[in-house]
């Protein structure tokens, strides 16, 4: 069993009524309940509300439980796994992102929620295997976020970025800001002054790479293929109806898309003409950020 499947399974074991409950919650978007975006699969707030059972305060030892439950209840229902190519993902990770994060960009998220593996990458320490990233409006404010689980070999470990018009440094001080409020509610003590500048800065330098792999699948035409199903382009699932009313059927399993081999196959090519002796020195293989759709504020060359 993948691990995405493996930790969805566990979450249905611990929350036996979660995906029941989701349902009913979806129901009553526009009706009993706000209606909130169509790229956002369900608010925060009905998670919590399913995490707590209902009780009006969560355990603090359960916080998480909530942005796990989350991205986990969102990837059911699609289950697509991203897997780059190697040469692809780390010319991406060794990506600044200069400027605003473009906020737009990151609300044409193919699927609710995905899966992205990250190969010989780490978190904080700790091998990444991958994350999950998916969209949260939030019912009180109407606040965008990004919302990523990362799967690591310590933990599944929540991270929400504020997204809109600033940088992602600014983004993790406005999350650390927010956790800040609700951090003694719970009895966390978060680091302040110097030390909480340089968390701040860490996590920033951290989540810089994850963010350039999803900002390159939401891209205009970004080189995703499934290799079952040629053709075929990832998209959020259509509900059914039934004799209760509309539902969402997760698939039988979850479906692989392959990111950047075209790409990456140009990039191996192009470096062994230049290894080859005799071989004039020419240029090495770039990406251009205006070949990903102007998506970033400047368009310097992707050196690589």
């Amino acid at each position: 069993m993948l691990r995405p499947n493996r930790h969805l399974t566990a979450a249905g074991k611990l929350y036996p009524q979660a995906w029941q409950q989701c349902d009913e919650f979806r129901a009553d978007r526009g009706n009993g309940l706000p209606k909130w975006p169509a790229w956002c699969y369900l608010p925060m707030a009905g998670w919590y509300a399913i995490a707590s059972e209902g009780a009006p305060f969560l355990p603090p030892q359960r916080a998480g439980d909530v942005g796990r439950l989350s991205a986990l209840g969102t990837w059911r229902v699609s289950q697509g796994i991203y897997r780059f190519d190697e040469e692809l993902r780390t010319a991406l990770a060794d990506t600044t992102l200069k400027g605003e994060i473009p906020t737009e960009v990151l609300l044409r998220l193919p699927e609710w929620c995905l899966y992205i593996e990250t190969t010989g990458m780490s978190w904080q320490g700790s091998e990444l295997y991958g994350f999950f990233v998916h969209l949260e409006w939030d019912a009180n404010t109407e606040r965008k976020e990004l919302r990523l689980l990362l799967d690591s070999e310590a933990s599944l470990t929540p991270l929400p970025v504020h997204i809109g018009p600033w940088t992602v440094t600014e983004a993790i001080d406005r999350m650390h800001s927010e956790a800040g409020k609700h951090a003694p509610k719970a009895g966390i003590d978060l680091p302040t002054g110097a030390a909480a500048m340089d968390t701040i800065q860490q996590l920033a330098v951290e989540v810089q790479p994850l963010l350039a792999m999803v900002l390159y699948i939401c891209s205009d035409e970004p080189d995703l293929q499934d290799r079952e199903h040629p053709g075929d382009q990832p998209k959020r699932p259509q509900a059914k109806r039934t004799k209760h009313g509309w539902r969402l059927y997760p698939p039988k399993k979850p479906r692989i898309w392959s990111v950047g081999d075209t790409i990456g196959e140009t990039i191996r090519q192009g470096r062994q003409q230049q290894d080859e002796p005799g071989e004039r020195n020419s240029p090495r293989p770039h990406l251009r950020r205006a070949h990903w759709h102007g998506f970033w504020h400047h368009r310097e060359c992707l050196n690589f």
